[in-house]
């Protein structure tokens, strides 16, 4: 039997219980794709995130409870807190390599600044499920890896009611991004993803790679405020880059531990 380190974190929140929770895997060398599978369906957390390192770089693989995802903002930033906090203290920058490209993560005092691709939203064809999926429709309807849903306000998101009977049904997104103007931050959103266990992602990072050039291009300014609306609710600071998007917030650890294969 072998036993390996593992970790719980919150991100992008600076209190226990808030912002989204990511199981963390540090690696020697990697375990086979169907075990790390196993075992982020084992953890039953929405991202498990995996690194090695690998030539003065970590090399970073996230696995939701079913499959592999390409990007994921709030696993790395728990990554990131447990290198910066656990493994490598005296590091104030990591570059994380992955199927996204690289990703260049920096500590700036309390919060964890992730500098991520942009994507920015398009116009698209709108399916018949989505929309009946929704019990409020929006105002407009774009895609970029996920479906961008765009509201009138702030109270519309909150108000959103998912009906997975209908969203299931969509097989060409990992998920749907609804947001609109913040009352108090720049922009809000939220994350529902169809054929998971997880339905409501409590902070999404990946999908923050959308949001900020889509909201820095509509309000104008470079610098934005987010709060994902999710019962845990997330709090992040952005920018806009051009190809580019950074995005900070805090980490909370919530365990330390071990789990062992045989």
């Amino acid at each position: 039997m072998t036993k390996y380190p593992i970790y719980a974190v919150d991100a992008f929140t600076d209190r226990l219980f808030g912002g989204n929770p990511a199981a963390v895997c540090p690696l020697d060398k990697w375990l086979p794709d169907a075990t790390m599978q196993l075992l982020a369906m084992e953890n039953n957390l929405s991202e498990t995130a995996f690194f090695v390192k690998e030539n003065g770089h970590y090399h970073i693989r996230w696995f939701t409870p079913e499959f592999e995802i390409d990007l994921c903002g709030h696993a790395t930033l728990a990554s990131a807190y447990v290198i910066f906090n656990e493994l490598e203290t005296d590091l104030n920058k990591i570059q994380f390599t992955c199927k996204s490209g690289v990703l260049d993560v920096a500590r700036k005092g309390s919060l964890i600044e992730l500098n991520f691709p942009a994507r920015m939203p398009l116009a698209t064809g709108v399916p018949d499920n989505l929309l009946k999926g929704l019990n409020i429709h929006p105002a407009h309807v774009l895609k970029s890896r996920d479906y961008f849903l765009v509201y009138e306000s702030e109270q519309d998101i909150l108000n959103i009611v998912p009906d997975f009977h209908y969203l299931n049904q969509l097989k060409d997104v990992v998920g749907i991004i609804v947001t609109a103007k913040g009352q108090s931050v720049d922009f809000v959103s939220r994350f529902f993803v169809p054929n998971s266990v997880i339905g409501e992602d409590p902070v999404t990072g990946s999908a923050h790679s959308s949001l900020i050039p889509y909201w820095s291009s509509k309000l104008d300014k470079t610098v934005l405020t987010a709060k994902q609306l999710s019962p845990r609710v997330g709090d992040l600071l952005c920018e806009f880059k051009g190809d580019r998007v950074t995005m900070a917030g805090n980490a909370v650890l919530y365990k330390k531990g071990e789990f062992y294969l045989r």
